[in-house]
């Protein structure tokens, strides 16, 4: 019988094959082929390491999830990258930690507060809920769609103590105002970079600059493991606390498999258990299971590769889109990254101005009819989603323009398996319905 080494050699040699029968490149049909916003980009290295993750039937966090949290960690500068399941659970874990009582005074309590915006996706703001916080929604600028920075110092209360902000569709936010704010107030800065990851502001990294940030990747992001997310900190106290709650709550750190890390397993004397208490199944926390699967993280790995050439394909997209709808601003309000800042976009925001002779949804609804894929702008305005009535939030100032854009602003994909073919087509069709509505809108 071969050694098992040769035989998985044999087997990733096969696999290679299958993707490249089962997955080849298809060719583009305007009006045939869909034309979607996001999706997964991938070839055999990304099958061949999930099969090499198979084979080793290590279901739970392993080498692989060691290897991607060492490189993402690498990648950003950062000190920690703790891997979980969804860019969501991230943003659980980085407002979850932030109540934990080993942070003494920092820590937060119910009915504190944390400053965000009510123009973003829905679990930026619920893991504020979830704690028993209080969001304290601002409004946005028009053409970034990033927060108002000049209402935050408006909306520091007595109670206020955390920033929890997303980079809209990758275009980072005034990061040095943000920071300012946060630093001259002594509050809790989280990121979520869950649609920027590779973008920069003054030549540094987006989740880099606050106490935490979050990452997702889901198959409309940057990278994929299909299901997955991470939170960055450099601060070791905050990856302490954020595994702690990733890991049922637990107060032991050792690793899935591994026993007595530190060395006095059964000598622990915590809370009122009795002395000795098994230190694997002691909890400082009301914790969760959180964890991602070593076959994701294994995916991730060899996405991570490919990280590079996407954010390259990314920007290129979103100009191509940006200079071929620069003849119809009478129609649209196009986006502008934000000063000292180079976005890794997520999408290409268009925003329908209120006298074009179409509204918002017409024109979605023509891209459609012609199978290009459109988003609207995450949720709107939360506070008029019906999962928010009478939960308890309070707004600075009013939110006007995360009304507008409710009414008004949708986005288009620019993800790296859209090439010239593809955002030709769009741009024909766009051009289309802004020079013969009436006619278009007929069809």
């Amino acid at each position: 019988m071969e050694k098992p080494i040769t035989l998985k050699l044999q087997i990733l040699d096969l696999v290679k094959q299958y993707s490249e029968v089962t997955w080849p490149e298809k060719k583009f049909v305007a009006g045939k082929t869909p034309v979607p916003v996001s999706g997964r980009v991938f070839d055999f290295d990304d099958v061949s390491s999930l099969a090499d993750a198979t084979l080793d039937f290590w279901l739970t966090t392993g080498r692989f999830a060691a290897q991607f949290e060492q490189d993402f960690a690498k990648l950003l500068k950062a000190k920690y990258a703790i891997l979980c399941n969804s860019g969501s659970s991230a943003n659980l874990l980085a407002v979850s930690c932030l109540t934990s009582q080993k942070l003494g005074k920092q820590q937060l309590k119910e009915g504190d507060e944390i400053i965000t915006l009510a123009a973003g996706f829905p679990t930026t703001v619920n893991p504020i809920i979830q704690n028993r916080l209080v969001p304290v929604f601002v409004d946005i600028d028009i053409p970034s769609y990033n927060i108002k920075v000049d209402l935050i110092e408006k909306a520091i209360g007595a109670r206020t103590r955390a920033i929890m902000i997303a980079h809209t569709l990758g275009n980072p936010f005034d990061v040095d105002k943000v920071l300012a704010i946060a630093k001259k107030n002594n509050l809790w800065l989280i990121e979520d970079n869950c649609d920027a990851l590779g973008s920069t502001y003054k030549d540094r990294l987006t989740g880099t600059f606050g106490d935490l940030s979050t990452v997702s990747f889901y198959p409309a992001h940057h990278i994929t493991m299909g299901e997955g997310g991470c939170v960055v900190t450099n601060q070791p106290k905050l990856k302490i606390l954020v595994e702690s709650f990733r890991d049922w709550g637990r107060s032991c750190w050792c690793n899935p498999g591994k026993d007595n890390t530190c060395g006095k397993r059964f000598e622990w004397e915590l809370g009122t258990l009795p002395c000795g208490y098994d230190h694997k199944y002691t909890y400082d926390h009301v914790g969760y299971n959180l964890k991602l699967t070593d076959l994701q993280a294994a995916v991730g790995v060899a996405q991570l590769k490919k990280l590079p050439n996407f954010i390259k394909i990314r920007k290129e997209n979103w100009q191509y889109l940006r200079k071929g709808l620069e003849n119809l601003q009478e129609y649209f309000i196009l986006p502008e990254p934000t000063p000292k800042s180079d976005p890794s976009w997520f999408g290409f925001a268009i925003t329908v101005r209120p006298d074009a002779p179409f509204t918002r949804n017409q024109l979605i609804q023509y891209l459609d009819s012609r199978k290009i894929g459109t988003r609207l702008l995450f949720g709107g305005n939360l506070t008029r989603q019906p999962a928010y009535q009478g939960l308890k939030y309070r707004v600075t100032g009013n939110l006007t323009n995360t009304d507008f854009i409710a009414n008004q602003t949708f986005w288009i994909g620019v993800y790296p398996g859209l090439g010239h073919k593809h955002l030709n087509y769009v741009l024909e069709i766009i051009n289309k319905i802004c020079l013969k509505p009436s006619f278009a809108l007929r069809k």
